[in-house]
């Protein structure tokens, strides 16, 4: 029986002091085996929920797909169903997308792709996103709060990250949540490649998360013109955002934001 994506636990509480006993709703962690044409690529720990999203956003993240199609995707575990059935997809391009190279270890939900991509390696394979237009920092403020109002599992839990794709209006067109900042990311970007949107240079990206190297790694394979993030951007990944010609904002809150690389259109009032 597939598992759901909150478990819950009996806590011993204390509040000023007096300890309680009550129940807690918990997120679930489990490892996922992403194959591509049945060679395994990685293997990450996320929130169960949206396993295609996430095989197939990994899979155009770390350009494994080498511009070959996906002509399916499915789970292909082995044993009891309990246990494996739910923890391997694959992704399935006939044979057309390069064989690829296996990550070594497991991909935890607080690391993306580590190491594995230099930025002058991912500039020789991604052009930079040429993008025709110019986002408001006031939509931004506005996006803050919008996200918020979404994250209905981060609402019961606390422990969750989230991933918004907004437009030019700072209208949310989708909202993925998983305990791994990056898998959220992930499952953005495979939702939209699965609806058969390939261009996103009108589009921005939010994550409730710091702007790691590998966050704007991610938004540029991906196309998007914008990255927001709601904590503090990296030294390299501000260098990535400059090269890729993406506008990156950090620390955005409701009345305040940073602006690392690019440019908005106006200023808050």
């Amino acid at each position: 029986m597939r598992r759901g994506r909150t478990e819950r636990v009996l806590v011993e509480r204390y509040d000023e002091g007096v300890p309680s006993r009550l129940p807690d709703e918990v997120v679930v962690e489990e490892p996922l085996e992403i194959r591509l044409d049945g060679h395994v690529v990685a293997t990450t720990m996320r929130t169960p929920g949206n396993d295609y999203e996430l095989a197939v956003g990994f899979c155009i993240s770390d350009g494994l797909l080498g511009g070959a199609s996906v002509l399916t995707v499915r789970y292909c575990g082995q044993g009891p169903a309990a246990e494996s059935e739910y923890n391997v997809v694959t992704v399935e391009t006939g044979g057309l997308a390069p064989i690829p190279e296996p990550r070594i270890g497991t991909v935890s939900s607080s690391c993306g792709l580590c190491g594995t991509s230099a930025l002058t390696e991912i500039a020789t394979r991604i052009a930079p996103i040429n993008v025709d237009l110019t986002f408001q920092s006031s939509m931004i403020c506005q996006l803050v709060k919008s996200v918020s109002k979404k994250q209905e599992m981060y609402g019961r839990t606390g422990g969750l990250h989230a991933a918004a794709v907004f437009d030019v209006n700072g209208e949310i067109e989708l909202v993925r949540e998983d305990i791994g900042r990056h898998n959220a990311v992930d499952k953005v970007v495979g939702r939209r490649f699965l609806d058969g949107i390939t261009n996103s240079n009108n589009r921005g990206l939010f994550v409730t998360s710091r702007a790691s190297f590998e966050m704007v790694q991610k938004a540029w394979a991906a196309g998007f013109g914008i990255l927001v993030a709601a904590s503090a951007p990296s030294s390299l990944a501000i260098e990535a955002a400059r090269t890729a010609g993406i506008t990156l904002v950090g620390f955005a809150r409701e009345h305040s934001m940073n602006v690392y690389s690019g440019e908005l259109r106006d200023t808050i009032e």
